[in-house]
């Protein structure tokens, strides 16, 4: 069976997913992988993406395309989202990504990026959804909503200037993360959430990337990480009251240690944390479904689909 890669560099993270498509069109996993590189640090204030995360970030492409072409995936489709938007050097971030690894990084739009996170989960979700469905994509840099019919049309998107990263660089000064550090936090989103319009009655709500997929690794313990035991899990306000106050009052070493956590994710998840609980909560929700499944899946489909191969 023919194999292709999707490579999804983010603002916190890059993840390399390398997969089959059957006969049926379907695409089977082959190999997954997610590392840490931090692209995005500092973007949010000077604009440009430093020189720490450009060269992690491409040590990681590099080694995630050598990786990809030795499974035999026959094509690579790569994108990066919102620090690579912001950045005013991202084009020589792009050039050395072909010069380095032999990948075309796309950027893609905070539109395309949340039609491809919802393509992915109503691929996996729609058919036990009792309801339309809700996709929030939790970034380092942004945070996309998007409303979607049961069919998987979608009928609303927004991509917003929140994330985990960029939050914790704007608003957190101090270890453990201090009340009024919070406060700050919090009112942000609460002013920055409240132009969402109310969901459809019914609607299930589905978070994607590595925030939330962390925040239910250690709300249950799962170490090391195992996406089958993830994906597919729910998280309650209540326990994302309490888990977000742990996270919240614990200093960073204690954080790094927690069962489940990704160490290099520590510095971050409070503010991430606090990103979902604001979500659910804005949205009007008791609950929130988790999946292993984000962007790198729904490119996947995009660009190899049976759909895509005829054109």
């Amino acid at each position: 069976m023919p194999r292709f890669a999707t490579i999804d560099i983010g603002t916190n993270s890059v993840l390399l997913l390398v997969a089959e498509r059957t006969p049926e069109g379907r695409f089977e996993p082959v190999r997954e992988r997610a590392e840490i590189t931090r692209l995005g640090r500092g973007v949010d204030a000077t604009k440009r993406l430093s020189p720490e995360g450009m060269e992690a970030t491409l040590s990681v492409l590099e080694a995630f395309a050598r990786e990809a072409r030795e499974l035999g995936a026959q094509d690579i489709a790569v994108s990066a989202t919102s620090a690579a938007r912001d950045a005013t050097n991202g084009a020589e971030f792009l050039e050395a990504a072909r010069t380095r690894a032999g990948v075309t990084v796309e950027i893609i739009s905070g539109k395309l990026e949340a039609e491809l996170s919802f393509a992915a989960v109503h691929a996996d979700f729609a058919s036990e959804a009792a309801g339309p469905l809700l996709v929030l994509d939790i970034g380092g840099g942004s945070t996309e909503f998007i409303y979607g019919n049961p069919s998987g049309h979608v009928e609303f998107r927004h991509s917003f200037d929140v994330g985990a990263v960029r939050l914790t660089e704007r608003f957190v000064r101090s270890d453990p993360m201090s009340a009024e550090d919070r406060a700050r936090v919090e009112a942000h989103l609460r002013e920055t959430f409240q132009s969402l319009p109310p969901p459809p009655p019914a609607s299930v709500l589905v978070g994607v990337a590595g925030t939330v997929t962390t925040v239910y690794a250690v709300q249950h313990a799962i170490d090391p990480y195992d996406a089958e035991r993830v994906h597919g899990g729910t998280l309650s306000v209540a326990e994302l009251s309490s888990l977000a106050d742990r996270l919240c009052h614990r200093p960073l070493e204690e954080r790094r240690a927690l069962p489940g956590m990704q160490p290099k994710r520590a510095d971050v998840i409070p503010a991430g944390a606090l990103i979902l609980l604001e979500a659910v909560k804005a949205l009007g929700l008791d609950s929130c479904r988790v999946s292993d499944r984000g962007l790198r899946w729904g490119l996947l489909a995009h660009r190899f689909g049976a759909g895509a191969a005829r054109s």
